[in-house]
């Protein structure tokens, strides 16, 4: 599964490999957006759930709103449950579907204003080593 996504990833614009944080869970996003975000910073993480998805992570607080971008043979959707029976407008790179969510305010979508960039990231705290202490127990002799 990873090795598609990356493929995926290696297609796409500036924009999205900036803020594709791979395969980190829920509560390691939401502690992300909530120390290095505000309203309207994003993020996109793999889908713990769906095979071959995505997920747009918002921060507008006091929540992080997650959306699940699913591929279909026309393109790339953004899935909304409100949204069962309407056809969706699909988009064909995931860069193009975020760019058109953040131009264009849709009621639906929490506001996309700040990307939050990997690089500034790992500036701070060096990536994954920060999402792992974040996830791990403290521990003192741990290090």
């Amino acid at each position: 599964m990873g090795a598609c996504l990356r493929g995926n990833m290696e297609s796409e614009g500036v924009l999205v490999r900036s803020i594709y944080y791979g395969r980190i869970g829920s509560e390691a996003t939401e502690r992300l957006l909530e120390r290095f975000g505000r309203d309207g910073s994003f993020l996109l993480r793999d889908s713990e759930t769906v095979r071959g998805a995505y997920c747009l992570c918002v921060r507008k607080a006091p929540y992080v709103h997650t959306y699940r971008l699913v591929q279909s043979s026309e393109g790339w959707r953004l899935h909304l449950q409100q949204h069962s029976g309407v056809r969706q407008q699909t988009f064909r790179t995931l860069e193009t579907l975020i760019e058109r969510y953040r131009r264009d305010a849709d009621v639906s979508v929490a506001p996309l204003t700040d990307p939050l960039d990997k690089t500034q990231i790992q500036e701070i705290s060096s990536g994954q080593e920060f999402i792992y202490m974040e996830t791990c127990s403290s521990n003192s002799s741990v290090y």
